[in-house]
């Protein structure tokens, strides 16, 4: 029984291998225990003052843009300079802004604009940072463990997301925003302390400096692999169809349960917190583009019954069902990136990939607004989960390679772990050599 029980608690073979993890971990912790405070705020703030859905979807269309293309070129600067100094600039960036919402929270009549520039700003740092964050980690830990990592990193943003929004829904409702923001900008400060702290993370010796070809070629490259253009539909398809945050405001109030939107926030990261406690089986899985193909498509199935239950006990559950489904398929996901992306190119794919994880959920915000405008709040959310099931289920049938995809097997990945065996080798061969 006792050995059943730890084959599914959570690898933590990368935490004790590698100490740059271990510090982006903690501090992704904190970051994003302050930032989902703000991820309340911010929504609900926008709702009270102007009561309009479509006002607090248009945050989606708003970071749109900015997300694009300050993500590709992101991608493209973390091929070409020290990841450490992207990561560190762009948190001082976050926490800045963080400044804003609170000093706009504390003025005696809140202005609606600064909220939308907020969250352009938002979306243009967390662009550039992503792809260095991402790309680094198939850099700072080692080949078979990379799943272990993907789980652990996802345990650690689902910990902060059920914390933060459950806190931030009754911090808002008996404190005010201009708290919520005030435990934002304290979460960026110690953020900004510890990624002080990171080593170094140079570019290759023939880096290229941030060009449109660059990206340019990192496109090519992702075009030619089915595999990869698999997992990118998929996501995008799953966020934009069926990814209705920003229409939980009014969800919760055409439930009659206002009380529990920290709740409806919070239970998407708890569902996924608890595949994350339970994800020691996600090491020993070769086949990860079935996870991606079936976790979003559980995602789509229990979004859809969120939104054809009246009983917020069972909307809440759904949620958390759905979050469960993305974080499977998510694991899936990135672990097919880091397996088969080259080193050289691996910034710039990752900023294409957050086209698939970011815009996809800006996107979903935007059709959640107008869908609801539309049809009412329930409607969007249980329309959106049907077409995400259908959508998922085409793209499969679609891109087949995806679906055969074996670690084992697969050249690409194959070829990258071969590469990284390589360089432990001549690691341990130099280590006598430089003492």
């Amino acid at each position: 029984m006792s050995r059943k029980l730890s084959s599914l608690l959570p690898d933590l073979s990368p935490w004790h291998s590698s100490a740059d993890f271990r510090l982006l971990w903690v501090q992704g912790i904190v970051a994003f225990f302050g930032s989902s405070m703000a991820l309340v705020a911010m929504p609900l703030q926008i709702a009270h003052l102007t009561d309009s859905p479509l006002a607090v979807g248009a945050i989606g269309a708003v970071e749109l843009v900015p997300l694009i293309v300050f993500g590709l070129y992101g991608g493209a600067l973390a091929d070409a300079v020290d990841r450490k100094r992207i990561i560190l600039l762009t948190e001082i960036g976050l926490g800045v802004l963080a400044v804003v919402l609170l000093v706009n929270a504390l003025l005696p009549r809140p202005m609606l604009w600064p909220l939308y520039v907020v969250a352009a700003g938002v979306a243009a740092l967390s662009g550039l940072q992503r792809p260095a964050l991402d790309s680094l980690m198939a850099r700072i830990v080692p080949h078979d463990q990379l799943t272990a990592a993907a789980a652990l990193n996802a345990l650690r943003w689902q910990v902060g997301a059920i914390a933060g929004p459950a806190l931030a829904g009754v911090v808002v409702a008996y404190a005010g925003t201009p708290t919520a923001y005030s435990v934002t900008v304290v979460g960026f400060a110690a953020s900004v302390l510890m990624c002080l702290r990171l080593s170094p993370a140079p570019a290759t010796k023939d880096a290229q400096k941030p060009s449109l070809r660059g990206i340019a070629e990192g496109a090519r490259y992702a075009w030619s692999k089915p595999v990869l253009l698999g997992t990118y539909g998929i996501d995008l398809a799953a966020m934009f169809l069926a990814f209705p945050t920003a229409i939980f405001p009014f969800l919760a109030k055409d439930l009659d349960a206002e009380w529990a939107l920290g709740l409806m926030y919070a239970a998407m990261p708890l569902g996924a917190c608890v595949v994350g406690l339970t994800s020691g089986w996600a090491s020993k899985v070769r086949r990860h583009g079935r996870m991606v193909v079936l976790g979003a498509m559980g995602w789509g199935l229990a979004m859809g019954a969120a939104g054809l239950t009246s009983n917020i006990w069972l909307v809440l559950l759904c949620i958390a069902v759905a979050g469960g489904g993305d974080m499977i398929s998510g694991l899936g996901r990135s672990t097919i990136w880091n397996q088969t992306i080259p080193e050289e190119l691996r910034g710039r794919l990752a900023g294409i990939e957050i086209l698939s994880y970011s815009c996809g959920p800006q996107l979903g915000q935007v059709r959640a607004g107008a869908v609801a405008s539309w049809t009412g709040v329930r409607g969007a959310v249980w329309s959106g989960g049907a077409a995400c099931v259908v959508a998922v289920g085409l793209l499969a049938a679609v891109l087949p390679k995806l679906m055969s995809y074996d670690a084992q097997t697969d050249e690409d990945a194959m070829l990258r772990r071969a590469q990284r065996e390589a360089e432990a080798a001549e690691g341990a061969e130099g280590a006598p050599a430089a003492a």
